[in-house]
């Protein structure tokens, strides 16, 4: 008969391990929330003395008023100036405005391309070119938000502002060309149809898009001279009386939404692959065609994550500093005008803080919209999380009553 101790000792020496590593990941998973917990406790314990009724208080309507010290109200951002100033004129009001402002912007650009590209490479593209090109789109997220506002603020705004009409056709022409192309396809000759298949359109697509931005760019300087007398920016200025920054809410919007991509498109597509295909292949089985299966099947069925992502998407973007730093001009202004500048709440925090003096008004504004920011974006991501199960358990429930 054989000894059982080896066979004994080893078990017990890989249940220990076992033992040691789930207690590992329960510290660690403990400790994060004990950290968010912290972040909180901290941020509200400084903010709180300054609204606390003593002298050194702060009101709390002038964080939302717009005092009127050049003839019309005005809502104004100007904490350096609490102590000689006999109103105080430091509102969060053109902070939170210049922080959803540049989000929504963001998820502009970033929502049609992310899910256009989570849908194609799920749906169309073949299984060897979307092998190299997801992991591809995904290390994109790791590009530091840095270089993308230092080609936004220095490069991207300069360009767009002294060749305005040249911008303007782009975002014009781009997309209407694209439907263009799309309704074309179906007219093709088979031969050639077949050989621009749709598994590699995102190969064959790229020199037609690069050509159409040429295209676009030549034909420019012609609308330009027959409709504005050869200056847009000039028109623009005199007509509708806006003054066109190098830096404003358009490009921000473009720089944040390229950061913004690559985290939406990696939730939507992992979303869309998770759908079962069977439910594909019996849906064009039934003779629904690729987009029918995707807007009537798989859509309703990822929505879940879909949705996810796009929320998650939200509060990178609303919580972005560098972007916003160096591309936006850092105007505290409400304005709706989307070629002015903007200031955030993040910008804000990294420009003045370390000038603040801890303890002071200032000081304790900053945290305040530290504060804001913390809970803008836990309530957002809370908000993701509840509307994701929701919508999984009805379908579940569709499903199973089914």
């Amino acid at each position: 008969m054989s000894d059982p101790s080896p066979i004994t000792s080893l078990h017990q020496t890989r249940q220990r391990r076992d033992r040691l590593a789930t207690m590992l990941i329960t510290a660690g998973g403990v400790g994060v929330l004990l950290a968010v917990v912290a972040i909180a406790v901290f941020l509200l314990v400084e903010v709180l003395p300054l609204f606390w009724p003593d002298g050194a208080s702060f009101p709390l309507e002038a964080l939302w008023s717009s005092p009127d010290v050049s003839g019309e109200p005005e809502y104004r951002w100007l904490p350096h100036r609490l102590d000689d100033a006999a109103m105080p004129q430091a509102s969060l009001a053109p902070l939170l405005w210049g922080t959803l402002e540049a989000a929504a912007w963001a998820l502009v650009v970033a929502i049609p391309l992310a899910l256009g590209a989570a849908a194609h490479s799920s749906l169309y593209m073949s299984p060897g070119l979307r092998a190299r090109l997801k992991p591809t789109l995904e290390l994109m997220e790791a590009m530091p938000s840095v270089v993308l506002g230092f080609i936004a603020g220095l490069a991207l705004g300069p360009w767009v502002e002294r060749h305005l009409a040249q911008s303007l056709s782009i975002v014009v022409v781009l997309p209407a060309a694209v439907v263009l192309l799309a309704l074309g396809y179906r007219w093709l000759p088979d031969r050639l149809k077949a050989a621009l298949t749709l598994r590699w359109a995102a190969l064959w697509l790229i020199p037609c898009l690069l050509l159409l931005v040429w295209l676009a760019m030549s034909v420019a300087p012609m609308w330009e001279g027959w409709w504005f007398d050869g200056d847009l920016r000039l028109w623009v200025e005199e007509s509708w009386g806006l003054d066109v920054q190098a830096r404003n809410a358009l490009i921000v919007g473009l720089a944040m939404g390229f950061a913004v991509i690559p985290g939406i498109y990696a939730l939507a597509e992992d979303a869309l692959s998770d759908v079962p295909r069977e439910l594909a292949e019996g849906a064009q089985a039934m003779g629904a065609t690729r987009w029918q299966t995707l807007t009537r099947v798989m859509l309703p069925v990822a929505l879940p994550g879909v949705f996810s992502a796009i929320m998650i998407g939200a509060g990178r973007a609303v919580g972005e500093t560098m972007i916003v730093l160096m591309a936006s001009g850092n105007s505290a202004l409400m304005t709706a005008s989307p070629l002015d500048g903007l200031r955030s709440l993040a910008s804000s925090i990294a420009i003045e803080l370390p000038e603040a003096a801890p303890g002071g008004s200032h000081y304790r504004l900053l945290l305040l919209a530290a504060l804001a920011l913390f809970a803008f974006t836990f309530l957002v991501n809370t908000l993701a999380e509840v509307v994701r199960v929701r919508l999984k358990r009805r379908f579940t429930r569709r499903k199973g009553d089914a």
